[in-house]
């Protein structure tokens, strides 16, 4: 039997399947591997000798991250997508078969990631062992890709682990580690790297001739208080229905209905519990072609595909070695700058000095990191040893001693040209040639602050996000004296951050906040035009945005929000202008949630509440009316995609990709959405003109298109 994509071993009756899809570095599944993996069915089933079976990887640290994703690009036709699943069907049934019907068991060796339809593999096997290891995740995390996870997961997880738990995994496409998925059942066994198949084929040897009785940690999950008392719950049909009832009203507060795929997965689970396995797998099928094929699956894999683009990319046309960074000093220990000193130490691995002002606030800096490494080994993500280790790493002072030999700076300290220019000169005279400097500004040009710089050639823009542990893009501006090597250091130190990292060209705003700016302000004028602040968020919101842009001001500060607004209209003039009624709110000394007066009320934890109907006083505005919903998500989404075409236009970015990206992963623009330029894609540039076109007429020139999106119009070009 010659095989492509596996190799096939038989040891003392076990045979030893391994997937090793060939001139891939990840296993995926795919019609690619399907002849290969038939004749290993075939075999296994006709071979006598054969008494069990163990299936796992030869890739190490990859068990089989999930379906081939460029293959759902060739897919046109629902019912081709339909069809495709149909067959993995029927080779996942046979492997579920090889005990059940011939008696032989099948053990699933599980290492690195077993994710998507690697999962749905290892749920037909009769046992599955997973490795200790940090690649080591199992989950369903279709749903992110707009399609429900279509090779039996929607059928085998809930017999597995129970509908709750399995709809909890479908529904989010969440991950899990191993001992999570130990303790709900997923799993039988957490096992060292280096015993994996030593164990696996033990297990198997075992399980001959005990069939149906080879899932001993499951079964100890099934025993136990809590899941039997939800079991009662699954296994009555009221229970059920209230149990599917609230699902679904929590995926849709969530997702706002905009996201058919947890729809459709919920949809198939629900078949498949009442209707049997049959009936479920039909439902996966054909939901899988309907999704698949759908505007929001294409976007939400567009994005995908631009971020695996990205973890390539370094931001420069030519080439560059960048230097190594092993020691990063961080000027500033508050929010931001504690963030960034915990990724840096966390996830970069580096030694961190952090500079703050008094000893008060170098403790709390160095509190906020150990809050966030209590955090990981809460989640089983570090051991106590491993956060101790990395928590040694870092060091705060009020001095500049120990930043002599920093391969890195990043500066995070308030949006003051001043303070900056002052702290970059400082970094200079304590630090050597090779040291990068990096300011954290949101709006600042890293021109201006670079304008009496030593080593201008050295000095870059690195604008985190906040919180920074959690959100996922550093936005990376160069000026025209930034030195290529400069440039590259500070991006592949982004991405060691684990961080997505576009590098745009310097300006008032760069890009993100650039955009930012026109979004917020045509959310005032709206105010201002006679809409609350409930239909202008909710608006927002419905159109798929994660808050809305009021709530958003809120949560930034509304005294930054105006101090960046001035840097921008300073720049732009009055097409950053704002309504001049905003300067109620600082008047009547509203910040937002940090001093608990804004929009909304706050409680003295900062919790939110409603809408404060005093602002409106504040805003010196009268009596509301109601504005279409269409007119407020239009004019406010349009504002920021005619600014983002602009940035574009100028250079500011290098790609239409790194705009979507910086939009989606900066910003919250609605991945469905795939990016402000995907989207113009999408609704047509000429579109998008003639919408533009009528709101300038209506409001003026802050609505007149981009010259960029004319041209495309006029050409019918696409940017993606």
């Amino acid at each position: 039997m010659e095989l492509t994509h596996f190799t096939f071993d038989v040891e003392d009756g076990v045979a030893i399947v391994l997937l090793d899809r060939a001139g891939e570095p990840m296993n995926t599944i795919g019609p690619a591997i399907f002849d290969d993996f038939t004749a290993v069915i075939d075999r296994i089933e006709n071979d006598p000798t054969i008494k069990a079976v163990v299936i796992g990887s030869a890739k190490k640290g990859n068990f089989l991250a999930g379906a081939d994703i460029r293959f759902f690009e060739t897919l046109t036709d629902p019912d081709e997508g339909a069809a495709v699943i149909r067959e993995l069907h029927a080779l996942f049934v046979r492997i579920e078969a090889l005990h059940a019907v011939h008696d032989k068991p099948v053990v699933m060796a599980i290492d690195g990631a077993c994710l998507g339809g690697g999962l749905e593999l290892a749920l037909t096997g009769s046992m599955r062992i997973a490795t200790d290891g940090k690649k080591t995740q199992l989950g369903q995390p279709e749903v992110q890709l707009g399609i429900l996870p279509a090779g039996g997961g929607t059928q085998r997880l809930p017999k597995i682990i129970g509908i709750a738990a399995a709809l909890d995994m479908i529904l989010t496409g969440r991950s899990i580690r191993p001992y999570k998925a130990a303790k709900i059942g997923l799993v039988d066994e957490v096992v060292p790297s280096e015993m994996l198949y030593d164990i696996a084929v033990e297990r198997a040897t075992a399980s001959i001739g005990n069939l149906g009785e080879s899932r001993g940690a499951a079964v100890k999950g099934f025993l136990a208080p809590s899941h039997l008392q939800s079991l009662a719950v699954e296994q009555n049909p009221m229970g059920r229905r209230v149990l599917f009832k609230k699902a679904e009203e929590a995926m849709l507060a969530k997702t706002k209905g905009l996201y058919p795929a947890p729809q459709r997965a919920l949809e198939a689970v629900k078949i498949g519990v009442e209707q049997g396995n049959a009936a479920g797998y039909e439902a996966e099928a054909t939901f899988f072609g309907e999704l698949v094929t759908s505007p929001e699956s294409r976007a939400l894999r567009g994005v995908f595909f631009a971020s695996q683009m990205m973890k390539y990319s370094t931001g420069i046309s030519g080439s560059a070695e960048p230097k190594k960074v092993s020691k990063v000093g961080v000027l500033g220990g508050g929010l931001m700058g504690a963030g960034i000193a915990t990724v840096s130490a966390l996830k970069a691995g580096t030694t961190v000095r952090v500079k703050e002002v008094d000893d008060a606030s170098a403790g709390r800096a160095l509190a906020h990191m150990s809050k966030e490494l209590s955090k990981q080994v809460d989640r089983r993500k570090l051991t106590e040893f491993e956060a101790e280790q990395i928590a040694n790493r870092v060091t705060a002072t009020t001095e500049w001693t120990g930043f002599q030999n920093a391969d890195l700076i990043i500066e995070a300290v308030f949006e003051s040209l001043d303070l900056k220019r002052s702290l970059l000169a400082d970094a200079e005279a304590a630090t050597s040639d090779g040291t990068v400097f990096a300011s954290n500004t949101s709006s600042l040009p890293i021109s201006e602050i670079a304008a009496d710089a030593a080593r201008p050639e050295a000095v870059l823009g690195m604008h985190y996000f906040s919180p920074v542990e959690k959100m996922p893009l550093l936005e990376i501006v160069v000026t025209d004296k930034t030195a290529d090597w400069a440039t590259v250091t500070a991006v592949e130190f982004g991405k060691r951050q684990g961080k997505t990292v576009i590098v745009v060209k310097d300006g008032p705003g760069f890009y993100t906040t650039r955009i930012l700016v026109p979004y917020l302000n045509e959310a005032f004028f709206l105010l201002s035009d006679g809409a609350t602040i409930e239909a202008i968020d909710g608006a927002m919101e419905r159109w798929g945005f994660p808050v809305g842009p009021l709530l958003l001001t809120d949560e930034v500060g509304i005294d930054v929000a105006a101090h960046i607004s001035k840097i921008m209209l300073d720049a732009f003039g009055e097409r950053m202008a704002g309504p001049e009624m905003a300067q109620g709110l600082l008047d009547d000394d509203r910040q937002g949630r940090k001093n608990r007066r804004g929009f909304y009320t706050y409680d003295d934890q900062g919790k939110r509440g409603e809408v404060d109907e005093s602002v409106y006083q504040a805003l010196g505005l009268g009596p509301r009316r109601v504005l279409d919903e269409s007119e407020i998500h239009g004019r406010i989404a349009l504002a920021m995609i005619n600014e983002a075409a602009r940035c574009l236009e100028e250079e500011i970015l290098q790609s239409p990709l790194d705009g979507d990206m910086g939009a989606v992963m900066g910003l919250g623009f609605p991945p469905f959405r795939g990016g402000p330029f995907w989207w113009i894609d999408q609704v047509g540039a000429d579109g998008i003109v003639a919408r533009l076109d009528a709101l300038a007429a209506r409001h003026g020139e802050r609505f007149e298109p981009a010259g960029i999106l004319r041209e495309y119009a006029e050409s019918e070009k696409k940017f993606r």
